[in-house]
């Protein structure tokens, strides 16, 4: 089974609400896309960072959510299989959505398509990786190389460095290959239950310790278990963030890119 989320702004159609950032559909979609004739450039996107709700995306764009990658063992639980993909599925995976005519994009084109009219390729799709799990680079990665595919790494920075998850520089190396390291908090804690200093914690040192890996902006954030309130799209927001990913569930028609 394939792990996804549909990111949209104007309506909530989902086959199937499951588990964290993740919805359970057949890979083999058959949803037709808007055509569009080119990918967009990346449009001075902070400029934009006020824009009026009104200005929603029209169509939905899927967004796919890859954990673990790796076979499956023996004491792994049912509902954990549902987090571990096995190498060799995930090659078939992305192999037929590139032979099936799909074309990968980056949050900055899903968000520039949703509010100055910018354009998307067809049939577009985006592809995430959640938590920052060692096998996401030995085993997922190469296999993003090999179709010169982009993705975006959601981290929890507490498990940096630590055995079985991504290191310092292996988040540095795909800042620099022009991968997206957006940020998934330090502990995997969910957001309403933050108090006083939590937000510091969670977020903005997180967010800073990840700026100074990569040299790079942090502006996208995926919340722990798909779960938000107001408060945490007010501190993403007073940290520089452009958008945040959630679970399958209803979005703030103020704040739908959060």
């Amino acid at each position: 089974m394939l792990q996804i989320f549909f990111a949209q702004y104007n309506s909530m159609k989902y086959r199937k609400r499951f588990y964290f950032f993740l919805v359970i559909v057949s890979i083999l979609m058959s949803s037709s896309f808007k055509s569009h004739e080119k990918y967009i450039t990346n449009k001075s996107l902070a400029a934009n960072f006020n824009l009026s709700a009104n200005d929603l995306l029209l169509h939905e764009v899927p967004v796919l959510c890859y954990h673990q990658i790796r076979d499956w063992k023996k004491t792994d639980s049912k509902n954990a299989r549902t987090y571990i993909m096995p190498p060799a599925v995930f090659q078939k995976q992305i192999k037929m959505l590139v032979d099936s005519g799909y074309h990968f994009i980056l949050p900055a084109q899903l968000l520039a398509y949703s509010t100055t009219n910018g354009t998307l390729p067809q049939k577009p799709v985006m592809l995430t990786f959640d938590d920052g799990t060692l096998t996401q680079y030995t085993e997922a990665l190469p296999v993003l190389n090999r179709y010169g595919i982009k993705a975006v790494f959601f981290v929890m920075t507490v498990v940096l460095n630590h055995e079985k998850y991504l290191s310092s520089q292996q988040v540095k190396t795909l800042a620099y290959q022009g991968h997206i390291i957006g940020c998934h908090t330090w502990d995997h804690h969910n957001v309403t239950n933050y108090k006083e200093d939590d937000w510091k914690i969670q977020i903005e040192k997180p967010t800073d310790q990840l700026k100074k890996i990569t040299g790079k902006p942090i502006e996208y954030f995926a919340y722990p278990n798909g779960i938000w309130n107001s408060k945490a799209v007010e501190v993403l927001k007073k940290n520089g963030f452009l958008g945040a990913f959630q679970l399958a569930g209803k979005q703030d028609i103020k704040n739908p890119r959060f």
